[in-house]
């Protein structure tokens, strides 16, 4: 039981899982869904703080890796470039969970210069409002579905 709630934590942590898969599928497997919640928020906010605070050298370290490799920007740098234009970093940090990840929104937020700070404050308010979005209407769906009648 115990390693079910690990790998919700994990899970969150992933970059391409992140907490719209996470938590979900956590709920429809019948662990507790304030726990799932919890343990998604705190396993996503540290892969997220630790890209924040290891900015420069992640930085560096992916732009050769894409250069190396012959890449330009794909679409995802793309999106994010528009949301950015259009709605700054808050509009970054609150869509990127559901349109393009919460890591790529913390880097490509920092990349066009938010600074780490704000980065911090609006990432962690997005990724807790998505958790709550996610887990409480998960829970409603799957009581409403799972109901006798």
């Amino acid at each position: 039981m115990i390693y079910e709630y690990f790998l919700v934590f994990l899970g969150a942590a992933v970059p391409w899982f992140e907490i719209a898969l996470v938590i979900p599928l956590g709920i429809v497997w019948g662990l507790s869904p304030l726990w799932v919640m919890v343990l998604a928020f705190v396993g996503n906010m540290l892969t997220v703080l630790a890209l924040i605070i290891g900015f420069d050298r992640f930085k560096v370290w992916y732009l050769k890796r894409q250069e190396a490799k012959g890449k330009a920007q794909n679409k995802k740098s793309e999106r994010a470039k528009k949301i950015w234009n259009k709605y700054g970093l808050p509009g970054l940090a609150m869509l990127g969970p559901i349109l393009i990840g919460t890591h790529i929104a913390a880097f490509i937020g920092m990349t066009l210069g938010a600074t780490k700070k704000n980065t911090t404050i609006w990432l962690t308010i997005s990724i807790a409002a998505w958790t709550l979005a996610f887990g409480i209407l998960t829970a409603l769906g799957f009581d409403f579905f799972t109901r006798e009648l």
